[in-house]
């Protein structure tokens, strides 16, 4: 058995770790507590770095739907066609016809509906369910 009088540097020679073996894995320690933070802080800023690419690149596909819807806006056709169908607008000396009760399209059946817009009836100008919408919501209170 081992007196207690022996170092522990001579107790872990005496079990095969040296000196220099102890001193190296010291060293390596030490390089890895030394680059470890910098290390995790470089990661972190590559991941930041491709989230803003990615959000710029989502801004530019925005941007060029914009720059795109904006192309169609400028045409006086499209706002002609726009204001009919949004806004049911018509042409001065045309006949507006607004069936009520006709089957609504498939992009206002996708919607869900407010208890209020169901209600009033779908057809009528954009003006009128607005005032619909106003006095049926005071009614109801």
């Amino acid at each position: 058995m081992a007196s207690p009088k022996k170092s522990l540097a001579s107790r872990m020679m005496g079990r095969g770790i040296s000196g220099r073996a102890l001193a190296v894995a010291f060293v390596l320690f030490a390089l890895a507590y030394t680059l470890a933070p910098p290390t995790q802080r470089f990661f972190a800023q590559r991941a930041q770095i491709n989230a803003l690419r990615a959000e710029l690149n989502e801004s530019k596909s925005a941007l060029e739907q914009a720059r795109q819807d904006l192309a169609l806006w400028n045409d006086p056709k499209y706002v002609a066609s726009q204001a009919r169908t949004r806004l049911h607008f018509v042409f001065p000396g045309e006949r507006q016809y607004i069936v009520l009760g006709a089957p609504q399209s498939s992009a206002q059946d996708s919607a869900p509906a407010a208890p209020v817009a169901e209600k009033i009836p779908a057809g009528l100008p954009w003006y009128t369910r607005v005032i619909s919408s106003i006095t049926s919501t005071n009614i109801d209170r």
